[in-house]
């Protein structure tokens, strides 16, 4: 068994300098929106700006579940405590789809009081604004997301995302108005970017249940095991009970490795090294691995291309590139 390594506190310190520039921003977003809706009275921005409150709120939870994150491992929790970060997305999830309920019913109670709204050039100025800052952010986030492989960085980017696009959407119904003097346009937009929210919030929290119980990442593993077909050794006879599991920015990676039979154990010690570093040069994450090392048989022969072997027993047939199944 190889001996475990971790990396990336400087990891999580970026994560946590990361969610709290989006904190910051959120904050400062939800004022500009809270701006927009007291000069238009426009119940679309104000369906915006209450996501912009749930943006805080979500920031909040993320930074806590982040610095949560980040405390090293102890007796009690042996993997760590990364898992918080599937508990923080989905609260974030849950917020989102309690937003669109919101907004749903404010859209409702807006259209039934005829709800006119006012001032949409100076509106539209003050939302563009936050188009700008939220998409930037966003795209951020999820590119940091994918470095970090972080749950809550790549959930905030999406928010984001989502944000960016349905507050696009409501400065095109705002011109519409503006234009056509078509008021009900702007309930009608608030009501979609409700459902808009809900869904988004349904997928987040869909993919932290999925973390939380460990689903396996099929891209992921897909990709460590052509890693390993396209550099096995002549001494890796077999690889098989390959599974993979995340907590946090760790990921814990358990195998079985088949060796000859015949070499030392310090010879077997070095093949698990040898595929420790495989793996860790080239994906670069923070890593456990534990492999579990199991001499060849008799049987194994005709899928070893070891040479020369003088323990050889049947001859080599042919080599079975390794797959998920």
């Amino acid at each position: 068994m190889s001996s475990p390594v971790i990396l990336g506190k400087s990891t999580n310190a970026s994560k946590i300098s990361i969610q709290r520039t989006v904190l910051l921003t959120a904050v400062v977003l939800l004022v500009v929106k809270m701006l927009a809706y007291y000069y238009t009275n426009s119940v679309a921005i104000l369906t915006d700006a209450l996501e912009s409150i749930v943006n805080v709120i979500a920031a909040l939870f993320g930074l806590y579940g982040l610095q949560i994150a980040a405390i090293p491992r102890d007796s009690n929790h042996p993997y760590g405590h990364g898992k918080i970060e599937f508990i923080a997305s989905a609260v974030e999830g849950v917020l989102i789809i309690l937003a669109g309920a919101y907004m749903v019913y404010e859209a409702v109670v807006q259209y039934i009081a005829h709800n006119t709204p006012t001032a949409i050039p100076l509106g539209v100025a003050l939302t563009l604004v936050t188009v700008i800052a939220n998409g930037a952010l966003g795209l951020w986030c999820i590119s940091k997301a994918k470095v970090t492989n972080s749950v809550i960085l790549a959930s905030s980017g999406k928010h984001l995302l989502a944000d960016t696009l349905t507050t696009l959407g409501i400065i095109l119904a705002l011109g519409i108005i503006y234009v056509t003097k078509w008021y009900w346009v702007d309930v009608l937009v608030a009501g979609i970017v409700a459902i808009w929210l809900i869904i988004t919030g349904v997928k987040i929290i869909k993919t932290s249940v999925d973390g939380i119980m460990d689903k396996a990442d099929e891209v992921l593993l897909q990709n460590v095991i052509q890693t390993i077909n396209a550099n096995r050794n002549t001494n890796w006879v077999d690889v098989h009970n390959l599974r993979i599991v995340k907590y946090g920015t760790v990921l814990h990676i358990d195998a079985h490795l088949t060796v000859p039979w015949y070499i030392t154990v310090q010879a077997a010690h070095d093949e698990v090294d040898a595929l420790s570093n495989l793996i860790k040069h080239t994906y670069g994450h923070s890593l456990e691995l534990f492999v579990h090392t199991d001499g060849c048989l008799p049987t194994s022969c005709g899928i070893c291309h070891k040479e020369p072997c003088g323990e050889r027993v049947h001859p080599f047939v042919h080599r079975i590139p390794w797959n998920t199944s």
